[in-house]
């Protein structure tokens, strides 16, 4: 656990200042067909501190984690702002403040030894061998990572969290009658270290069995049909496409850069019945996977409502971003390590819930299609999409038929989303996701409910 050794330099810190202890640790052992591919462990950290002068940032980091390493990390990053405001001219204006306090964040820190996961993960492995011989190819992979800070600002942020993060990722493969060999791949994702989120392989076993059950169904699938079609996206899916294609072109600093929704502020982008937020830490009640409380620039996060009933409302933004756009911060500014710069990020992103049934939502189909599952996914700052679709199943006079095989759907984002009819009641979150923006790879949270809409199938 780090120790809480940056706030005593609290009265010290002066303007936008703000130190940032930080560790980022992991685990992996990945097992392919009987054979160790990948047995990994990781753990790295140190300090940071970030100064702003006049417009500038001085920023200045120590793998080491002691009074003399924050001394000189202070010292550099307060010398490297000032030469930067000195060479380059211009003053600008402040940045906007964010007065803070106090938080929190805890977590069971039982983790797991690296020898204990090889064993659950080869436990795993041989439940699929005997249960399901006639596959053609397996990977299991148990993967477990956490970040843990150590934060306070001039602004009085006060913070100390760790966010632990237990995927559980399986790839089963099987010859289908027609010769082609047919994979679907599909994870679980648990906050918390291994030992709490699966206290036992057999946790996993129903997760196994629903995967190789779904496999057997798409083996006796058929290609979709190319082209605009009637379709249900699944929860995510749709959290998939609000991260890459509404997300991204909504964060402060792609819009700067040119994405479409800086000229869209204030306009219905969606259907009225669609409503998008980026949340910080809670929604409905419950903790969301990642639970941002502050973020890596001292501002206490808030929820951002993106579109609200189909307009799109605000960006997120980091403080210089906010200072430019002359709103408030929402705290939204995230690093990977205690070295990187913290950019604008996205922490949970969802599609609101609705009023309809699922069930409805089949039956109101007469031929189309319903998307289950996604393989990946990219988006431009147009709101341009393309997705892979590992899964899904055609949907004949209002009722589910065949599975489908491997596809791709695409699309302009703030065009299909106009042409949604209907949005499900309840609101499934996805906590395995990871975003890679500018080569900072950070955990995400998303999200969301099924709709109803019209999109262009890739087919075969």
């Amino acid at each position: 656990m780090l120790q809480d050794l940056l706030s005593v330099y609290k009265p010290r810190l002066t303007g936008h200042t703000v130190l940032r202890a930080q560790r980022n640790f992991g685990r992996a052992v990945a097992i392919q067909s009987g054979n160790i591919v990948a047995n990994t462990f990781s753990v790295g950290g140190g300090v940071s501190a970030r100064v702003y002068d006049g417009g500038f940032w001085g920023i200045a980091s120590d793998t080491t984690y002691d009074a003399s390493a924050i001394e000189k990390a202070l010292s550099d990053a307060t010398r490297n702002a000032g030469l930067l405001r000195a060479r380059l001219g211009e003053k600008s204006p402040p940045l906007p403040v964010a007065p803070s306090g106090k938080f929190a964040t805890r977590s069971n820190e039982n983790d797991a030894e690296q020898r204990a996961v090889m064993e659950f993960t080869r436990e795993l492995d041989a439940y699929i061998l005997k249960k399901y011989p006639n596959l053609a190819a397996r990977v299991v992979s148990l993967q477990s990572n956490a970040v843990e800070k150590v934060t306070v600002s001039s602004d009085g942020a006060d913070l100390y969290s760790i966010l632990p993060r237990s995927v559980a990722y399986f790839s089963l493969c099987a010859t289908a009658p027609d010769g082609m060999v047919v994979e679907y791949t599909d994870f679980e994702a648990k906050t918390g270290f291994i030992p709490e989120c699966y206290p036992a392989p057999e946790a996993l076993f129903p997760k196994i069995d629903e995967i190789y059950e779904t496999l057997m169904k798409k083996c006796e699938g058929v290609f979709p049909e190319a082209g605009l079609r009637d379709v249900i996206i699944d929860s995510n899916l749709g959290g998939m496409l609000a991260h890459e294609a509404i997300g991204h072109p909504t964060e402060a600093d792609l819009v700067r850069a040119g994405s479409i929704a800086g000229s869209n502020l204030g306009k219905a982008v969606a259907s009225e019945l669609i409503s998008i937020t980026d949340f910080a830490n809670t929604a409905y009640g419950k903790t969301l996977p990642q639970n941002v409380l502050v973020d890596d620039e001292g501002t206490p996060a808030r929820d951002v409502k993106i579109i609200q009933n189909g307009v799109l409302r605000e960006f997120m933004h980091s403080r210089d971003t906010a200072r430019h756009f002359n709103v408030e911060p929402t705290g939204n500014a995230r690093a990977e390590s205690f070295a990187a710069e913290p950019i604008v990020r996205m922490r949970n992103t969802a599609i609101l819930p609705g009023k309809d049934k699922i069930e409805d939502m089949i039956a109101s189909v007469d031929d189309g299609y319903f998307l289950a599952q996604t393989g990946n996914g990219s988006a431009d700052l147009t709101s341009e999409f393309m997705f892979g679709v590992t899964m899904g199943y055609e949907i004949k006079k209002g009722k589910l038929g065949r599975a489908i095989r491997d596809t791709t759907v695409s699309g302009v984002a703030f065009d299909m989303l106009k042409t949604v009819t209907m949005v499900s009641d309840e609101l499934t979150w996805h906590g395995g996701g990871t975003c890679g923006k500018f080569g900072q790879s950070m955990p995400v949270g998303m999200g969301g409910p099924s709709i109803k809409c019209k999109i262009t199938m890739g087919g075969r």
